[in-house]
């Protein structure tokens, strides 16, 4: 079965958001934007509260946030309990993210790598499974208690 990627930004990362998406499609995954839609300003949280949303409620498999500096939007997707957003700059810490983290939304800093390589970390993140064992236990530590 092939996963559900929800994608979100803001106008930093509309560019590689829109390549991405189609390159996305051509693979056969299913895509789901949720914004922004052009390149005019906007605000990271509105389109990548709804993103980390539907990651959080299994509507989606994972999730892709892309602004400037990528720190918005990790910074937006982890207020989520059930996100773990990874802030990724080569395709080492893309595969490290899943083994080690679970990590369900790569966040990207479209304004400090090349697209070449966003894509490529964007492929390493979603092929790569969680490794579990000991780091099962660190993963179930993240979210914090509820009262």
């Amino acid at each position: 079965m092939m996963k559900k990627i929800g994608l979100g930004g803001d106008h930093a990362g509309f560019s590689y958001k829109e390549k991405i998406k189609g390159y996305l499609e051509s693979k056969g995954y299913e895509v789901k934007d949720f914004g922004p839609f052009s390149s005019e300003s906007a605000d990271y949280p509105d389109f990548v509260h709804p993103l980390a949303t539907a990651v959080e409620a299994g509507e989606m498999d994972f999730g892709i946030a892309i602004c400037g500096s990528g720190n918005g939007v990790c910074i937006t997707v982890n207020k989520h309990q059930g996100i773990r957003g990874a802030l990724v700059w080569n395709t080492e810490l893309a595969a490290l993210a899943r083994q080690h983290n679970n990590a369900n939304i790569v966040c990207i800093p479209e304004r400090f790598v090349s697209y070449d390589l966003a894509q490529e970390m964007v492929e390493t993140f979603l092929t790569t499974d969680f490794e579990g064992g000991r780091h099962e236990r660190r993963v179930s530590k993240i979210a914090c208690a509820t009262k």
